[in-house]
């Protein structure tokens, strides 16, 4: 839960957070609701999917005892940097043209003072010291900016994905694409990410991607549309390290639903990509 200055929007079946309390030109403020003043560790990651509109930005403060102003920024231009400590260090997203109106998946991996920064499937900024220990942490955005799925993790595990050692299977509704498209969004690489972890950190298992779709379309295009979007995901964890030889994909269109393609809430379930343990 966040302590917030904003309101909470929903689109569709999803839920947002919307920064609203602050004028033009100055920013809101979200806080995890932690008891405990001081709970950061030596090593942890902080996660959230985040939408810009245009000439906005998004900032991570990084707070110790006494001092609240150090924290890195991720700009509309593209520009990632941190303010106030680190001089000189930035990063570039590769495709800064695309970073406005569309949802983009950020991540901040901590250990020791050193701090690797995430969006998308990129790393786009190393700190390899930051030269102090936060304590505590806030999330800041200008007016309209928007913040969902926000995750502070002690060293960043995903027991979940056990589940593909004892039950041969995990099913993700995490990776989502644009409609009737085979682009994975921004939002999904949270999970991606976290799979490919696991995947290195369990080198023997071999998966195939398995793409679902609901009953929107005809058949044909539907079938083609979920072997793509396995292709897909495939494609991104390749560029994450993973061997190719380990993944293989297929795609089911239509044929085999979770749930009933007769209300909006089944045919979001419908949409979905299995991971099978081969």
């Amino acid at each position: 839960m966040l302590e917030h200055q904003g309101v909470i929007n929903s689109s569709g079946n999803e839920k947002y957070f919307v920064f609203a309390d602050c004028s033009i030109g100055s920013i809101g403020k979200i806080a995890p609701r932690i008891k405990t003043k001081n709970y950061l560790g030596n090593a942890y990651t902080v996660e959230f999917d985040f939408y810009l509109p245009e000439s906005e930005m998004i900032s991570l403060f990084l707070i110790e005892p006494d001092d609240e102003g150090k924290f890195i920024s991720i700009e509309g231009d593209g520009l990632i940097k941190p303010n106030y400590f680190a001089e000189g260090l930035k990063g570039n997203y590769p495709n800064s043209d695309n970073i406005f109106g569309k949802w983009h998946h950020a991540a901040f991996a901590y250990k020791n003072k050193q701090i690797k920064c995430y969006i998308d499937q990129h790393r786009v900024l190393v700190i390899p010291d930051c030269e102090f220990v936060p304590t505590s942490l806030v999330l800041a955005g200008s007016l309209d900016v928007r913040v969902k799925n926000f995750k502070l993790a002690d060293g960043g595990g995903m027991n979940m994905l056990n589940k593909i050692l004892t039950d041969g299977k995990f099913v993700s509704h995490a990776i989502k694409f644009d409609v009737a498209k085979s682009t994975i969004k921004g939002e999904s690489m949270g999970f991606i990410n976290e799979l490919a972890k696991w995947l290195k950190e369990n080198s023997s298992i071999k998966l195939q991607i398995c793409g679902h779709t609901d009953s929107d379309g005809d058949d044909a295009s539907n079938l083609k549309l979920s072997e793509q979007r396995a292709e897909a995901v495939k494609k991104v964890l390749v560029s994450l390290g993973i061997d190719g030889s380990r993944l293989s994909t297929k795609g089911f269109g239509e044929t085999k639903p979770s749930s009933n393609n007769e209300t909006p809430e089944g045919k979001a379930d419908n949409r979905r990509v299995e991971f099978v343990k081969t």
